[in-house]
């Protein structure tokens, strides 16, 4: 699996924010079918920084109602990786 398939988006959540200010600790969409290792390689290839831990957790998609009609939403996989001490801050909105 390629790095840019292994992590979809980064989540910017006020949660978030607040733990990379606080602990370095940066909060990932990541694709369903990746693991622990192939995130930690995606994010010092993408980023270039090292990383110490990495945490994954499964999301279940909602119910959701239209009407008459039930659907779901996609499961998805959230990833909390944190970085060594000392190591330099990610930037997402650089170029903005």
């Amino acid at each position: 699996m390629r790095h840019q398939d292994v992590i979809r988006r980064p989540l910017i959540t006020e949660k978030a924010t607040a733990q990379s200010e606080e602990s370095n600790i940066y909060a990932f969409e990541v694709a369903l079918a990746a693991n622990k290792i192939e995130v930690k390689k995606a994010v010092e290839k993408m980023f270039e920084r090292k990383v110490a831990e990495v945490r994954v957790a499964r999301q279940h998609g909602k119910v959701r109602r239209q009407g008459k009609f039930v659907g779901q939403r996609p499961d998805w996989k959230k990833a909390f990786v944190r970085l060594v001490d000392g190591e330099k801050p990610i930037e997402f909105f650089e170029g903005a």
